[in-house]
């Protein structure tokens, strides 16, 4: 599983984070409008209600999507998600409790890590890919470069205030597995039912990350 997200990471090369108001009426062509767009994974944060029914219609309309659970910060959630179709954990901040339960379950975790502290807790537990969060608020790309000189082993999901004209500084960087982003699914394309632009962008943000990777090794 966990080698699966992240070749799923390093393919779609944007994660949209995703927060649904009315998952029965935008969730399935929301699902179909990422996938033409290229992007084939989605993360359902828990800052709405109705998350678990947001993912179990994403995936219903589009199996390929991988879709993973945001905004996780109790054992519960991670119950809830799983059974709902999710097939990843994701967290504002560390957590040991979360760590091992997830291990547990044998469902990836990826918390969000923006200290030498954090970024050393989580090489305890042998976890390989941190969500740098918030990112652009936490000293953005130079800070991410900065910690990966005592932890290379890690690779970084920045997410938090991500924009379109920053992907391209966040991919010039070879940790950085991929982006976590709202732009693409901001309320206001969702509520407008701008499904076409929500392509647009996905497009868009991933033939920037493409042109950023030319010359970059993959390991």
């Amino acid at each position: 599983m966990k080698k699966k997200i992240n070749e799923v990471f390093y393919k779609s090369r944007i994660v949209p984070v995703i927060k649904l108001q009315h998952p029965e009426r935008d969730a399935a062509p929301l699902a179909n409008a990422l996938c033409e767009g290229g992007v084939n994974v989605a993360e359902i944060t828990f800052r709405a209600a109705g998350a678990e029914k947001a993912m179990r219609i994403m995936r219903e309309e589009r199996p390929e999507i991988t879709i993973g659970a945001g905004t996780v910060v109790y054992p519960g959630q991670v119950d809830a998600a799983l059974e709902a179709g999710a097939e990843f954990i994701v967290s504002p901040g560390f957590d040991s409790a979360l760590v091992e339960y997830c291990m547990d379950k044998k469902v990836p975790y990826y918390p969000g890590c923006t200290t030498a502290t954090e970024y050393q807790m989580a090489l305890k537990y042998g976890l390989e890919i941190l969500k740098f969060f918030p990112a652009e608020q936490s000293g953005g790309i130079d800070r991410i470069r900065e910690l990966a000189d005592p932890f290379p082993m890690f690779q970084i999901l920045p997410t938090g205030r991500m924009s379109l004209e920053k992907l391209r500084d966040y991919f010039s960087c070879p940790i950085v597995i991929a982006c976590g982003v709202s732009f693409v699914v901001a309320q206001e394309l969702i509520e407008n039912q701008k499904w076409e632009e929500i392509t647009d962008l996905c497009r868009i943000s991933r033939d920037i990350a493409a042109s950023a990777r030319k010359g970059i090794l993959w390991t």
